[in-house]
């Protein structure tokens, strides 16, 4: 067959070939929203996403990770939802995708978006500063109560924590409802990061931070962890010595964070199908396995009905205790 035919031949092939046929990619820089500050978990995760993307050519387009905090993420969940059928927009998603429409009635669901994968879990866990006297969780909540935290609001303690009606808070409540008498003085910092900063500083007295919000300063002798709010300990490394909260106090406060992506509003299907195959190729790869390790997360890949069965429960979940703690929208 002459040269001419062959490629006369392949043209006529490729223009029978359906579009919907041609598996979609990105045609152009994904932006990567964050709805949360610089340094926090969801943060560390977006970033480290885009990183093993350009490492290990995941994606034929870069992952542009954006920063929009404001009004406990409400910034950044509004600007995705702005962009309806942008198949180009993801963000990822900590529990304020719950706790933000619900206490400050700002007009966004969770449903305004599109669910593409549920890529883990994460855990909280009481941390004090290693200078602290407090060896154990009892010791701690026995001073919350007498009001033994330096000579600052009448010796009342400070429990720093992310955002204001948001994850952080909602333990703290929690805490002080389980364990009579307990009562902190809630301080919120834009993100995780900087909580944990302030508590090595020592301009909080506490936190409950994610893990890896604070392991480094823990590897770095600055802080101590006295419990960790799950029905189990953490099974890997260092972690599995700290005990749970009911192990170290008798009482039942346990709490898993969402760590998710969703895309804008209207994703195409094919859109949705490339970005799960995508984050599933992440999950994969041995630097996310070590990241999940290192910072105690628990793998919990989902998408499709399983996530929005997930989302569903979780949305309740919430409700029942951002009621329980006051902390709806009046």
């Amino acid at each position: 067959m002459k040269l001419d035919a062959v490629v006369a031949l392949v043209l006529t092939l490729l223009i029978a070939i359906p579009a919907c046929a041609i598996a979609w990619e990105p045609t152009k820089p994904i932006d990567f929203v964050v709805p949360a500050g610089t340094g926090g978990g969801a943060d560390q995760m977006a970033r480290l996403i885009a990183g093993l993307a350009d490492k290990h050519k995941l994606s034929p387009r870069p992952l542009i990770v954006i920063n929009k905090s404001g009004g406990a993420g409400a910034e950044g969940f509004l600007d995705v939802k702005s962009k309806k059928g942008d198949a180009h927009t993801i963000v990822i998603t900590l529990s304020n995708l719950f706790t933000t429409p619900l206490h400050t009635g700002i007009p966004f669901s969770w449903r305004d978006l599109t669910p593409v994968a549920r890529l883990a879990l994460d855990e909280f866990v009481l941390w004090v500063n290693a200078d602290a006297p407090y060896k154990t969780a009892k010791e701690y909540l026995a001073a919350v109560k007498d009001k033994q935290c330096k000579d600052r609001q009448g010796g009342q303690c400070l429990m720093g924590g992310t955002g204001s009606a948001q994850e952080d808070q909602i333990l703290t409540i929690q805490l002080e409802q389980a364990t009579a008498g307990a009562k902190f003085t809630y301080v919120p910092f834009k993100g995780g990061g900087e909580v944990c900063v302030n508590l090595v500083g020592k301009h909080v007295d506490s936190t409950v931070n994610n893990p890896a919000e604070c392991v480094s300063h823990w590897k770095g002798g600055k802080v101590r962890p006295l419990a960790v709010f799950d029905t189990s300990r953490i099974a890997v490394g260092e972690w599995k010595d700290i005990p749970t909260v009911k192990e170290a106090l008798g009482v039942d406060v346990s709490y898993l964070m969402l760590r998710g992506i969703f895309g804008a509003p209207g994703m195409p299907k094919e859109a949705v199908d490339w970005y799960v195959a995508f984050l599933k190729k992440v999950t994969e790869t041995p630097e996310w396995k070590k990241y999940m390790e290192d910072g105690a997360l628990k793998p919990a890949f989902a998408a499709g009905a399983e996530y929005v069965k997930w989302v569903e429960e979780n949305e309740q979940l919430h409700k029942e205790l951002m009621t329980k703690g006051g902390l709806l929208k009046k």
